[in-house]
């Protein structure tokens, strides 16, 4: 099984608060790439990556941005695959703002939120392994390993 995930962040910027993440995407063996699409500046591009995800293998997208933070609802939008939501801070509330434009779906458009920055970063390469392992017991073994640890590396 290809477990390879495509994380966008809305702005260069958000790339080491995303990056935080890496080893554990490694640790569970994941495919990552991360993509800078903003929902506001790059609506088209944004689009076209989405809707063909599946048919470039991957499985699951992570959207993170801050500030209006509409980039995991836009990517929602144009996929059927799972979609993580990252909010980041950085915005006039120090991402409550980013909080709750990523929580606040409309029915129908499903967006998995995490919690803000590095945390939520890692918790969102955490999930995806646990949707992984739902078809892959090696990856099961891993997890159940991590949560002895401490939920560590």
């Amino acid at each position: 099984m290809n477990n390879k995930v495509a994380i966008l962040i809305g702005s260069e910027t958000d790339r080491g608060t995303m990056e935080s993440a890496n080893k554990y995407y490694e640790y569970f063996n994941i495919d990552f790439e991360i993509k800078v699409l903003s929902a506001h500046r790059n609506p088209v591009e944004v689009h076209e990556f989405c809707s063909t995800a599946p048919s470039n293998g991957y499985k699951i997208i992570v959207g993170a941005a801050g500030m209006a933070a509409h980039l995991a609802g836009a990517i929602k939008a144009n996929t059927i695959l799972p979609v993580i939501g990252v909010p980041l801070d950085g915005g006039i509330l120090t991402g409550l703002d980013s909080l709750l434009s990523t929580l606040q779906m409309p029915k129908g458009v499903p967006v998995a939120t995490m919690s803000v920055g590095k945390s939520g970063a890692i918790n969102a390469a955490i999930l995806c392994a646990e949707i992984f392992a739902l078809n892959d017991q090696n990856l099961q073994s891993k997890l159940i390993n991590f949560k002895k640890n401490g939920a560590k590396l």
